[in-house]
C-alpha cells in the first residue's frame, strides 16, 4: 500500500428517503491522507460532519463513492469484512465514550483486544492508562470516574489496538477548557509517537487549526480545503 493513501475518500455522497423525496446529507466529497497526517472537519451543525466520518470508518456505506481504509476498499465489503479492517486499523474517541459499565477503567481499554480473542496484553493496557494519569484508578469503573477521566480511558482504549488511523468525533466535547486542552495535548502526542493518521471532527477552530489540514463542509459539500 502507498503510504499516500492511509485514507482515499472519492466522491462519498450519502443520502436518505425522507417524505419530501430524498435528503443527501454529503455530496461528491473527496479527499486523501498519507500516514502521519492530521485532518479536521468543520462546519455548522448539520453540514455531514459525523456522516462523512462514519463513512471513513466504515460505520456506514454510502450511497455512492468510494473509501479506500490502510489500502482496503470498504464499500464492497460486508459488515463482518467491515468490523475487521476497522479492529486492525482503527482506533475511535467519541463525545459520549461508549465505556462498558460492568467493566473496569482497565477492561475497557482491553476490549479491542477482547474482540481480537487476544489475552495477555494488560501490561500495555496499564502503561496507557499510566500515560494518560489513570494508572491509580485502573480498578475504577466509568460511573466512579469524572467525564474528564472516562474521555481519557476512551483514548487509552483507542490506542491499545496501535490504531494506523484515528477518528475523533467532538473528542473535547463534553469536558471542561483544562480537560479538554490535555486531551488534545496527548492525542497529537501520540498521533507523533505513533505515526498515527487523526482525523477530527470539531466545532473548536483552536483545535482545527493544530491539524495539518482543514476540510469544512457546508449543507454536505466541501467548502474549502
Amino acid at each position: 500500500m502507498s503510504v499516500n493513501n492511509m485514507l482515499k475518500v472519492e466522491r462519498l455522497t450519502k443520502s436518505y428517503p425522507a417524505t419530501s423525496g430524498e435528503l443527501t446529507v454529503l455530496r461528491a466529497v473527496s479527499f486523501s491522507l498519507s500516514a502521519g497526517d492530521s485532518l479536521a472537519i468543520v462546519g455548522p451543525s448539520g453540514s455531514g460532519k459525523t456522516t462523512l466520518l462514519g463513512l471513513c470508518a466504515g460505520l456506514d456505506l454510502p450511497s455512492s463513492g468510494n473509501v479506500e481504509l490502510a489500502g482496503e476498499a470498504l464499500s464492497d465489503r460486508g459488515e463482518d469484512a467491515r468490523a475487521k479492517i476497522r479492529n486492525e486499523h482503527v482506533g475511535f474517541v467519541f463525545q459520549c465514550f461508549q465505556l462498558i459499565p460492568t467493566l473496569t477503567a482497565l477492561e475497557n481499554v482491553l476490549v479491542p483486544h477482547e474482540l481480537r480473542g487476544e489475552s495477555g496484553r494488560e501490561p500495555e493496557a496499564r502503561a496507557l492508562l499510566a500515560r494518560v494519569g489513570l494508572g491509580d484508578r485502573k480498578d475504577h469503573y466509568p460511573a466512579q470516574l469524572s467525564g474528564g477521566e472516562q474521555q481519557r480511558v476512551a483514548l487509552a482504549r483507542a490506542f491499545i489496538n496501535e490504531p494506523k488511523i484515528l477518528f475523533c468525533d467532538e473528542p473535547t466535547g463534553n469536558l471542561d477548557g483544562e480537560n479538554a486542552a490535555a486531551m488534545i495535548d496527548l492525542v497529537f502526542e501520540l498521533n507523533r509517537e505513533h505515526g498515527t493518521t487523526l482525523v477530527l471532527v470539531t466545532h473548536d477552530l483552536d483545535l482545527a487549526k493544530r491539524c495539518q489540514r482543514i476540510i469544512r463542509l457546508k449543507n454536505g459539500s466541501v467548502v474549502t480545503d
